[in-house]
């Protein structure tokens, strides 16, 4: 098979949004005076990825994912914070940090010579633009799709279909979806019949209900497994 049209998920498939997330909240935690701990990271985790699976879900509004997550966190601890106050701050900071996957840079600029590269992620459209700019990597993309400015999100069937409906001579046999995640991206590239190349870094377990076209561990391996000419 041979792939035209490539779909980049961004954090943690191309930018290592895990160093930036660690990064910007020990600054945030610390300048409303907290030591940032394992502990309070382990808190603040659970809650995040409890709002953000109940968004993905489709239960709750992404407002209430941004604007509840530190105060929920932070009321666990008996505390009260104003949670808008601390998103607009945290939002600022994570804009402000780019840190690069391996090979991110040097992919993408490779792949641009002779494919068209898109990028759709679930991140919020200010952030992620700015992060991309101050990356490098902003400069290789065609488009960027965010679940902000659709209004849907991956792995929902329509966030791809607005994806497919907004890319000129957009044919599905051509287009590729790279992502980490299992449950959006693979599943979203399953949902709307687009092949997909699940980036597994951390030997997760396979899954029987969740099969991904092909398998990768970096993004070294792209070009190899999925049958994409490049030049080096």
């Amino acid at each position: 098979m041979s792939y035209k049209i490539l779909l980049f998920d961004l954090d943690d498939t191309l930018l290592d949004f895990g160093a930036n997330e660690i990064d910007s909240l020990n600054k945030l935690f610390h300048l409303h005076g907290y030591t940032f701990s394992d502990e309070l990271f382990r808190v603040y985790d659970s809650v995040n990825k409890q709002l953000w699976t109940d968004y993905e879900n489709g239960n709750i509004a992404l407002d209430e994912v941004l604007n509840s997550r530190f105060s929920e966190t932070l009321l666990k601890l008996g505390k009260t914070v104003d949670g808008m106050e601390w998103e607009n701050q945290y939002r600022e900071l994570l804009g402000n940090g780019y840190q690069l996957m391996d090979g991110a840079l040097e992919l993408c600029q490779s792949l641009s010579v002779s494919h068209r590269l898109f990028v759709i992620t679930n991140g919020i459209t200010k952030t992620q633009i700015k992060r991309l700019k101050h990356s490098g990597l902003y400069r290789f993309f065609e488009d960027i799709f965010d679940s902000q400015s659709i209004g849907f999100q991956k792995p929902s069937k329509d966030f791809f279909d607005y994806v497919m409906g907004h890319i000129n001579d957009f044919k599905i046999w051509e287009a590729l979806i790279i992502g980490d995640s299992l449950n959006t991206d693979i599943k979203g590239g399953l949902l709307s019949g687009i092949d997909t190349c699940w980036i597994n870094r951390r030997s997760e377990k396979y899954s029987t209900e969740i099969q991904s076209t092909y398998t990768i561990t970096s993004l070294a391996e792209l070009c190899d497994s999925c049958d994409l000419e490049h030049n080096a």
